[in-house]
């Protein structure tokens, strides 16, 4: 189950989620199935002839509220969540099968993911896993805006927002390879402020937000607290970039840093990245090093956790 596996992984059985999309509103039905290796991620709608579109960054849509993808036509909506639960605890293959355009929403957040993965299992196959190894910076800017990748070891993101309070700057890293995305960066939800909801429902977005399936902002704070982490808002950022980063195709290898970013960056980012062939070279991933030991604030629970930084990472 580890993510520093040498070996590609996928489920070891079907694991099934029904909810709404968070911004159609829409119910669906989806389920994760075994893959091959060498499959990468696919997703598959049953509704249109079983029509399927690979993760991989060509086929890269939408990217202001939810990261998109489309192929001839065909939609599949909001994948980050699911993305960067499969990348975060090492899962190459899998089928991703869906009945309607948006995946659930479910909690807001990859624990609901992680949890089944480890429910199931995570399965080991015989092809090796290879990753993208950066060989020098890229970087994306768009004014105060800013996200670059850096040759390194192992799989590092450090990430610095600065959202209108109650939010306000708040700064992050994780390393991949500690294998504590599970406990660190799953939980974390994503967030909205009361203030912007009629808007955002006049442009035809979060029609299926709930309290149960995001962080409400109000003027002083969560409407519908305890927060899971102190920090809970720049940690889902994270989650978003590591399931934008997914779309590279493989796990990479080297270091991220982002400041302000959001969807549209990172898949830009993704993008420079593959088309600078001098960048990169696809590399084995090496043997698994023993385990790193868990910091004490990466220890398990959520219930109404208020903690400092990610401790340890």
């Amino acid at each position: 189950m580890a993510s520093s596996a040498q070996q590609e992984q996928t489920i070891a059985a079907p694991i099934e989620f029904t909810g709404v999309g968070l911004h159609s509103g829409a119910p669906v039905t989806m389920k994760m199935l075994p893959a091959p290796g060498g499959s990468g991620i696919v997703f598959r709608r049953t509704d249109l002839d079983n029509f399927e579109i690979s993760a991989i960054s060509r086929n890269v849509a939408k990217v202001s509220y939810a990261t998109s993808l489309m192929r001839q036509g065909v939609l599949i909506s909001t994948t980050e969540h699911l993305l960067s639960a499969l990348i975060g605890m090492g899962i190459d293959n899998v089928i991703v099968e869906l009945d309607n355009l948006e995946l659930p929403i479910l909690d807001g957040s990859a624990l609901p993911y992680v949890q089944a993965f480890t429910r199931v299992g995570i399965r080991a196959q015989r092809r090796r896993r290879e990753s993208i190894k950066v060989l020098r910076p890229i970087e994306v800017r768009e004014g105060d805006k800013f996200i670059g990748v850096y040759p390194g070891s192992g799989y590092s993101i450090e990430y610095t927002i600065d959202f209108p309070a109650p939010v306000g700057h708040q700064s992050a890293s994780i390393d991949l390879a500690a294998e504590t995305y599970g406990t660190t960066i799953a939980p974390a939800r994503t967030f909205g402020y009361r203030a912007l909801e009629q808007q955002m429902r006049e442009m035809g977005l979060i029609r299926g937000a709930s309290p149960q399936n995001l962080i409400v902002l109000g003027p002083k704070g969560p409407e519908n607290g305890p927060l899971r982490f102190s920090d809970e808002y720049v940690r889902h950022k994270i989650l978003d970039l590591i399931g934008d980063l997914a779309l590279a195709g493989r796990r990479i290898e080297g270091h991220v840093v982002a400041e302000r970013a959001g969807h549209a960056m990172h898949t830009a980012l993704v993008s420079r990245l593959l088309k600078d062939r001098s960048a990169w070279e696809t590399a084995w991933v090496p043997a698994k090093a023993a385990p790193a030991a868990a910091a004490k604030d990466d220890a398990p629970a959520l219930a109404g956790a208020t903690r400092p930084a990610l401790a340890g990472i």
